[in-house]
């Protein structure tokens, strides 16, 4: 009669490169919310004054405009494009709404109408060149990014409006920016500065848009492989048009915004908020680890230029270290989005 001694099972320890994998992932997944953490318990810390409030609130506000014009963008990056016209989309709001209410003497409410069909019209153009005359993206926009801030300076003259100008006719403009309008930058709700409420439901409201409805998974799809989508039965063209009218409707609010902030037609108005645009909406690919555009990584990306701004501010550095600061915490989020995410594939 034999006997058989079991042998005890050693529970299996996690070899070294499955530890190192797992410290990748959450790299890649959690390191981009840990930086705007880390910088804003930093700059809490060190400056009382950036605790307040007020200040967070003023952040906000300060970036709302960025914000708008980077949801646009995120939705042309979800097709696969670019919209390099943002920016000048919101410098032609602020001319069009100081020319409606300054020159022709209208009130803020045809102000926000014309401003946001000139944004649509905007849109429309560029679907015309990319989707009918098969121009790239980022060519496309970026020819119209030239003809607007031309087409601005032609509707102007080539100088400001503001309220009790001389206009090239020599008469007076007669009229003035509604207190209505001027409230959508410098009035609260509830203490709440109505632009921050605007970036917020607009944020919402591209987040449902985006990952809740079939018109947001078909852009998405469309961005990812136009052409097994187009056999699929999926206008494309149609979902790339709609893509860009959206961003320039969304620009255009942005531009609203920024009317109402500096309260003149200023004509350089809209020129720096293109890069700003397109950085929180690139930095927002890195949130989670999704590595594609989303809502709420192009919002919380525009949070976090506004911590680095305000912070920098308050501490008393040059702006132009700013700018430093923003492209490198930019590349960094691209390490995360790119090179760490491929690795991890690979």
């Amino acid at each position: 009669m034999t006997t058989t001694q079991s042998t005890p099972v050693r529970a299996a320890t996690p070899s070294a490169p499955a530890v190192g994998h797992r410290i990748q992932n959450a790299v890649i997944k959690y390191g981009f919310i840990f930086v705007t953490v880390t910088l804003f318990a930093y700059f809490a810390i060190s400056e009382p004054s950036f605790r307040d409030s007020a200040t967070l609130l003023d952040t906000l506000r300060y970036v709302s405009v960025a914000a708008i014009l980077g949801l646009g963008v995120t939705l042309t990056m979800a097709v696969g494009g670019m919209d390099m016209s943002v920016g000048s989309v919101a410098g032609l709001g602020v001319t069009v709404a100081a020319k409606t209410m300054v020159s022709y003497n209208q009130v803020g409410t045809v102000a926000i109408l014309a401003v946001v069909v000139a944004g649509a019209l905007v849109g429309l153009l560029n679907a015309l060149l990319i989707v009918v005359l098969k121009i790239p993206d980022l060519l496309a926009t970026l020819g119209t990014l030239f003809v607007i801030q031309g087409t601005k300076l032609v509707l102007v003259d080539g100088q400001s409006i503001t309220p009790g100008m001389t206009q090239s006719d020599g008469t007076t403009a007669p009229g003035r920016f509604t207190a209505g309008f001027l409230r959508i930058d410098r009035g609260t709700v509830l203490g709440i500065p109505i632009s921050v409420l605007i970036f917020g439901a607009l944020t919402v409201i591209a987040w449902v848009f985006l990952a809740r409805t079939r018109w947001g998974r078909v852009l998405y799809a469309i961005g990812a492989n136009p052409e097994a989508s187009r056999l699929a039965g999926i206008r494309v063209g149609a979902y790339r048009a709609l893509a860009y009218v959206l961003s320039g409707v969304l620009a255009s609010t942005g531009g609203l915004i920024l009317a109402s902030r500096i309260g003149q037609g200023d004509v350089s108005a809209g020129t720096s908020q293109l890069l700003e645009a397109i950085a929180v909406a690139l930095v927002g690919t890195s949130v989670l680890g999704l590595g594609r555009p989303n809502v709420w990584g192009t919002a919380l990306g525009a949070v976090l230029i506004g911590i680095i701004t305000t912070g920098l501010t308050i501490k008393g550095l040059p702006y132009y270290t700013q700018d430093v600061v923003e492209g490198a915490v930019l590349i960094l989020a691209l390490v995360f989005s790119f090179t760490l995410s491929k690795r991890r594939t690979a």
